[in-house]
C-alpha cells in the first residue's frame, strides 16, 4: 500500500522540510497548524498549478508520465516511468525530473512506488501524453498486436492520423459501420464518444508508437548562442548609459517642476504628456515612461494634494539630485528591479482597445518584478563579459526552463527587461554588467556595495573645463559634482554626453548674479578651473551683465503701514516694543515689514497704538479670528508601510519547529480523546493538576484566552496555586501560566 503523503512528510529531515517552504511558499500562508493541514494544502489544485509554474520541461514531462501510468491512484515504478517517456529522456534527466518534483511535494515515495497528488491529473493536459482513455474492451486484451496487424490500408489511416495526439477526432462517417472508423469501433480499436466522435484508446496509442509511447518529446535543453566581450568593455559602457539615464531623470525632474502634467482622471500619465515629457527629457516615449514609472518607484515624483491633481518631483527628489552620481544611479536602479509594473506596456491596446497610459494601473503586474530577476539570473549564469546571441534565444531558454510561466507576455517581457536593463545600464551590449551582478545580490553587504561599483567603472571625474572664444565651455569628461553644479548655474549646456558643451549667455549669466554671486566671483571661478585662457569675449559678457545687474531692486513684504503723520511713523519705529515687528521705512510716511499684518497690528497695540486695517481700496478691514481650519487630508494611492528585511531561510525553519510541535500536539490530542476530563468546577482542576505535579506527570490542557479563542497545551506542572496553574510546555520547553478558571477539559497523558 502506498505511502500517504503526510507520513511522507513526517518523515522528512527538517532542512528538506525548509526547502519544500521555501520553493512552495504558499503551503505557509497562513501557518500551517501540522503536517495534516500542510498534506492537505500540498494537493490542493491552485496550489499545484503555481509549484508546476515552477517545473522546467523535463520534470513537467515526468510529470506527465507520471499521470499516464495512474500514479495519483496506486504508487508506480520509476522503470514503468522511464518505459512511458522513451528514449528521449534519460535516466539521469528522469531522475533529475522525479528529484524537483518530490522536492516540491507534488511526488513523493521509493522509486520503486512513486505517487503524485490528486491534482496532478486536474493540471495535466487534457490527454496525458497524447493518449486517450484506458478500454477494457479487446484493446485490453492479449490479441491486440494480432488486431492492428490485420486492420487494412483505410483503417491504418484512421489510426496514423489519431496516434500522433490528440487521440480525439470527428468524422461524418463515424455512424457508417461500413465505414472505415465505425469497422475499427466494431473492433474495439476506436471508443465512441458520440455519434460524430470517436477516441483511440490508450493501449492502442502506446501499441503504435512502439518505443514511445508517449510519443517523440523535445526536452532538450536548447543551446543559447553567446559571444565573448572585454568585461571592461561591457561595464564602461553600462556606465556611460547609467550617467546618460541620470541626465534624462534630472531633465524630467525639471520639466516637471515646471510644468507639472496633470493626472488623468483614471490615473497615470496622458498620451500627449508624455509626448512633451520625452522632448523636455530628451529622449524617446518608451524612455520617458519607463523613467517616469522608475522615478515614481523611487518616491522622487508623485501626486500632489491639489485639485486637480498634478505629477510633482517630491521633496526627496532635491536631496536625490545632490547625491554623488553613483548613490543616484542605485536608487534608481534597486526601484527598477523591484518595480511590480511592466513599462512595456505603455502604449499597448487594452481590451477595450484603448491606450495604455504611464503611470496607470493598467501597467500593474505584480509578477513583474520576479519574472524581471529571472532574466537577469539567467544572464548573471553566463561568465562576466559573456553576452547572449539575441534576446529571442534567451527566450526560448527560459521558456524551456518554465513552460507554464509567463502567460502571453512571457517572451516580451524578455525583450523588455534586455532592454531596460540597456537603458538602466544594468545591461551592455546584452551582457550582465558588474554592477548588474551586485544589483542581484540581495544581501546587505551587497546593497551597499551597489553603488561603489558603479563608482569603479565611471570615468574619473575631472576638475577642469576649456573654454572655447564661441562663449562655450568643454568638459573633456565626467565633471566633479562640484564643478558640475557650478557650470549648471553660470552655463546652459548644449550638448551631453562624453564631453558636454556648455554655452556662456546674457540669461545663464544673470541667473548666476541672481543667486548672489559677484562679476569677480564668476571671474575668478573661470580663471581657476579652466585649462585655457577666459576669451576676452566672455570677460565682456560677464562685466555687461553685472553692469546692469540690480539697478533696479524688489523686495517681499508682507505688509505694510502707512500714515500722514510722519511724526507717527518716526515715533513707531523708535518705540522699543516695535523692535520684533521687522519694520523698515521706504518712503517718510510708508512702512512695511515681512510679517503678516494680524501680527503687526496686534503688536503695535500692545505697544500702545491703536492702528486699523485697511484693504486695497482703504476701506477697513475687520482682522477679528474666524477660528481655525484643517486642510482635507487623503492618502496617496501609491503608499505604502516601510520595507522591512527578512530572512526566508530562517522563517521556514521556525516554521518547520512549530509544524512538528503542532503535529506532536494533534498527536496527543488524538491519545487523549474520550478520557479527557470537562472541567466543571475550580476545585476538581485543582485537585487534577496537584496531582500530576505530584507524579511528575504531562497534562494535556484546553482553555480559552482572554479574547475567547480556543486553546491547548502540553504542560508538566511545577506549581498549582493562586488561581494559576505553572508548568513546563512539552514541546519547547517554555514556562507556561494558565489561569485555572479558563481552563475547559483537562487529561493525564501517558509519556
Amino acid at each position: 500500500m502506498p505511502t500517504p503523503l503526510v507520513d511522507w512528510l513526517r518523515g522528512q529531515d527538517d532542512e528538506t522540510l525548509a526547502a519544500l517552504l521555501r520553493v512552495r511558499p504558499d503551503l505557509a500562508v497562513p501557518p500551517p497548524a501540522d503536517f495534516t493541514v500542510l498534506a492537505t494544502r500540498a494537493g490542493i489544485r491552485a496550489s499545484v498549478q503555481r509549484a508546476c509554474e515552477e517545473l522546467d520541461t523535463v520534470s513537467l514531462a515526468v510529470l506527465e508520465a507520471l499521470v499516464v501510468a495512474d500514479a495519483d491512484r496506486e504508487a508506480a515504478a520509476i522503470a514503468d516511468v522511464g518505459w512511458l517517456l522513451g528514449p528521449d529522456v534519460s535516466a539521469d534527466e528522469l531522475q533529475a525530473g522525479l528529484t524537483a518534483l518530490r522536492d516540491r511535494a507534488l511526488a513523493w515515495g521509493p522509486d520503486d512506488a512513486v505517487s503524485v497528488v490528486p491534482a496532478a491529473r486536474e493540471v495535466a493536459p487534457p490527454h496525458p501524453g497524447g493518449l486517450g482513455r484506458p478500454s477494457s474492451g479487446p484493446a485490453a486484451t492479449a490479441d491486440l498486436p494480432d488486431l492492428l496487424a490485420a486492420v487494412p490500408a483505410d483503417e491504418q489511416r484512421v489510426l496514423d492520423a489519431l496516434v500522433a495526439g490528440p487521440p480525439i477526432g470527428r468524422s461524418r462517417g463515424a455512424s457508417d459501420p461500413s465505414g472505415p472508423v465505425g469497422r475499427l469501433v466494431a473492433k474495439g480499436l476506436l471508443l465512441r464518444v458520440d455519434p460524430e466522435t470517436v477516441e483511440l484508446p490508450r493501449q492502442v496509442g502506446i501499441a503504435l508508437r512502439g518505443d514511445r509511447p508517449m510519443g517523440r518529446l523535445d526536452v532538450g535543453r536548447p543551446d543559447v548562442p553567446t559571444r565573448d566581450r572585454e568585461p571592461s568593455t561591457v561595464d564602461g559602457t553600462g556606465a556611460g548609459a547609467a550617467l546618460e539615464l541620470l541626465r534624462h531623470a534630472d531633465l524630467l525632474l525639471e520639466s516637471w517642476g515646471r510644468n507639472p502634467p496633470a493626472v488623468l482622471r483614471s490615473g497615470g500619465l496622458g498620451v500627449r504628456d508624455l509626448k512633451r515629457t520625452a522632448r523636455d527629457a530628451e529622449t524617446d516615449e518608451p524612455t520617458a515612461a519607463l523613467l517616469a514609472e522608475v522615478l515614481l518607484a523611487a518616491d522622487l515624483v508623485g501626486e500632489s494634494d491639489g485639485m486637480p491633481p498634478e505629477w510633482l518631483p517630491t521633496t526627496s527628489a532635491d536631496a536625490w539630485i545632490a547625491s554623488p552620481d553613483e548613490s543616484r544611479w542605485a536608487v534608481l536602479a534597486r526601484s527598477w528591479l523591484d518595480l511590480p509594473r511592466l513599462p512595456g506596456l505603455v502604449g499597448r491596446r487594452d481590451d477595450q482597445d484603448r491606450p495604455i497610459p504611464a503611470l496607470s494601473e493598467a501597467v500593474r503586474r505584480p509578477p513583474a518584478a520576479r519574472d524581471r530577476r529571472r532574466v537577469l539570473q539567467a544572464l548573471a549564469e553566463l561568465p562576466p563579459g559573456r553576452a547572449v546571441g539575441s534576446p529571442a534565444a534567451l527566450a526560448e531558454l527560459l521558456a524551456w526552463r518554465a513552460p507554464r510561466r509567463g502567460g502571453r507576455l512571457r517572451d516580451d517581457v524578455v525583450d523588455w527587461t534586455v532592454s531596460e536593463g540597456t537603458t538602466l545600464g544594468v545591461v551592455a551590449l546584452d551582457a550582465l554588467t558588474t554592477h548588474g551582478r551586485v544589483l542581484l545580490d540581495p544581501t546587505p553587504e551587497n546593497r551597499s556595495e551597489l553603488a561603489a561599483t558603479l563608482a569603479e567603472a565611471l570615468p574619473a571625474p575631472v576638475d577642469h573645463v576649456l573654454l572655447q572664444a564661441d562663449l562655450t565651455a568643454v568638459a573633456p569628461g565626467r565633471l566633479d559634482p562640484e564643478l558640475a553644479h557650478e557650470l549648471g548655474v553660470l552655463a546652459e549646456i548644449e550638448s551631453a554626453g562624453g564631453a558636454a558643451v556648455y554655452r556662456f549667455t546674457e540669461q545663464s549669466l544673470r541667473r548666476a548674479l541672481d543667486t548672489g554671486r559677484t562679476a569677480d566671483d564668476v571671474r575668478e571661478f573661470l580663471t581657476a578651473r579652466s585649462r585655457t585662457p577666459v576669451p576676452q569675449s566672455l570677460s565682456y559678457l560677464v562685466d555687461d551683465v553685472a553692469r546692469r545687474h540690480g539697478r533696479l531692486r524688489g523686495g517681499a513684504a508682507a505688509s505694510f503701514l502707512r500714515s500722514d503723520d510722519e511724526v507717527l511713523i518716526s515715533e513707531v519705529l523708535a518705540h522699543p516694543a516695535t523692535a520684533d515687528l521687522d519694520l523698515r521705512r521706504i518712503a517718510p510716511t510708508v512702512v512695511v515689514s515681512t510679517l503678516p499684518l494680524a501680527d503687526v497690528l496686534e503688536g503695535l497695540r500692545t505697544a500702545g497704538f491703536s492702528p486699523a486695517a485697511e484693504d486695497s481700496g482703504g476701506a477697513v478691514l475687520d482682522l477679528r479670528s474666524r477660528g481655525r481650519r484643517a486642510e482635507p487630508r487623503r492618502r496617496g494611492r501609491g503608499a505604502s508601510g516601510p520595507v522591512t528585511e527578512t530572512n526566508p531561510a530562517r522563517q521556514a525553519e521556525d516554521l518547520v519547529a512549530r509544524l512538528r510541535s503542532g503535529d506532536t500536539l494533534a498527536g496527543v490530542r488524538r491519545s487523549v480523546e474520550g478520557s479527557a476530563i470537562p472541567v466543571r468546577g475550580s476545585t476538581t482542576t485543582l485537585a487534577s493538576l496537584q496531582d500530576a505535579a505530584r507524579n511528575r506527570q504531562s497534562v494535556w490542557i484546553g482553555y480559552v484566552d482572554a479574547h475567547g479563542v480556543a486553546g491547548e497545551r502540553v504542560l508538566a506542572p511545577t506549581s498549582v496555586g493562586g488561581g494559576v496553574v505553572e508548568g513546563r510546555d512539552a514541546l519547547d520547553g517554555e514556562l507556561r501560566r494558565i489561569q485555572l478558571h479558563r481552563i475547559t477539559s483537562i487529561a493525564v497523558v501517558d509519556r
